[in-house]
C-alpha cells in the first residue's frame, strides 16, 4: 500500500507527497534545479538506487521547462503547496477565473482523498474573490454586486463545511479559521468531547458497534481535538492506548516513538 508523506504541524498534518517515491522524486528534482554551489549532493547519495530509477540528473535542464513548479506538476505529480502557489499566482495576475478553476481542480476527490486541505483552501479562495468584488463594487450595477457577493459567500460556506466533514487534523490550518467561514459554533467540538468520554463509549457499544471500532473512532476524535487545541503531546498516550485496545500494537508503538 502506498503511504503518504506528511509533516506534523501545530494544528495538524501537511501533505508533502502522496507517496514516498513522489517525495523522493521531487527532492531530487529540486536539488538538480539548483546551481552547483547551492546543490546538496547528499540528497542524491541518500536516494541511492531509488532515486536513479525515478530521475536522471539533468532532465530538468534538458526539458526546456523554465518553471520548476510546472515541471514538477507535469513530470512528478501534484502537490498541495504547488497547487496553492498556482492559485495565488493567478490572483496576483488578476486572472480570477483561472484561480477559481484551479481551486476547483484541487478539490477533486481522486487527487487528495481523505484530506480536508483542498476544500479549506478553496473556501479561502472564494472568500478572497468576495473581497476583490468589494473593491470593484463602484464599477458594477448594485443587483449584480449583491448576486455575486451572496453567491460566493454561500459557496465559501459550503466549501468550508465540506472541509470539516474530513478529519480536522488534515485542514492544514487552524480549525477556527475554517469554522468561521462555515459559520459553525462550538457545538461540534462539544459533541466530539462527549464522544470520547466513557459514557460516549458505552453508548456506542449499546448501539451494537464493535468494541474495536469504538476505540478507533475515539482515536479519530482525539486527533481532531488535538489539532483544534494544537497540543499533540497531551493526547498521544491516549490515542496510542486506543490503537492498543483495537488490536494494533504496532501503530500504538509508532505513535509513541521518539527519535
Amino acid at each position: 500500500m502506498e503511504m503518504p508523506v506528511v509533516e506534523v504541524r501545530k494544528h495538524g498534518v501537511w501533505l508533502l507527497a502522496k507517496t514516498v517515491d513522489q517525495f523522493i522524486h521531487r527532492m531530487i528534482v529540486e536539488e538538480d534545479a539548483k546551481n552547483s554551489q547551492e546543490r546538496n549532493e547528499a540528497v542524491f547519495n541518500a536516494s541511492a538506487d531509488a532515486g536513479k530509477k525515478l530521475y536522471r540528473t539533468g532532465d530538468f535542464a534538458e526539458s526546456g521547462i523554465s518553471n520548476l513548479d510546472v515541471y514538477l506538476l507535469k513530470k512528478v505529480g501534484i502537490f498541495p503547496d504547488i497547487i496553492e502557489r498556482k492559485v495565488m499566482r493567478h490572483f496576483e495576475e488578476g486572472d480570477h477565473v483561472s484561480a477559481l478553476v484551479t481551486g476547483e481542480f484541487y478539490t477533486k476527490k481522486e487527487h487528495f482523498p481523505g484530506f480536508a486541505r483542498p476544500f479549506a483552501f478553496n473556501a479561502e479562495v472564494l472568500l478572497r474573490l468576495l473581497l476583490k468584488m468589494g473593491k470593484l463594487s463602484l464599477l458594477l450595477p448594485f443587483f449584480l454586486i449583491i448576486f455575486y457577493r451572496v453567491g460566493r459567500k454561500v459557496e465559501a460556506k459550503d466549501a468550508a463545511r465540506g472541509a470539516l466533514k474530513s478529519p480536522w487534523w488534515t485542514l492544514g490550518c487552524k480549525y477556527e479559521d475554517v469554522a468561521n467561514i462555515a459559520q459553525w459554533d462550538d457545538e461540534q467540538i462539544e459533541y466530539i468531547k462527549e464522544r470520547v468520554t466513557e459514557e460516549g463509549r458505552q453508548e456506542d457499544i449499546k448501539k451494537g458497534k464493535a468494541p474495536a471500532q469504538v476505540v478507533l473512532d475515539e482515536a479519530a476524535f482525539l486527533l481532531d481535538l488535538a489539532s483544534v487545541e494544537g497540543e499533540w503531546d497531551d493526547y498521544l498516550e491516549r490515542i496510542a492506548k486506543c490503537y492498543e485496545e483495537a488490536g494494533l500494537p504496532d501503530v500504538a508503538k509508532f505513535i509513541l516513538y521518539r527519535d
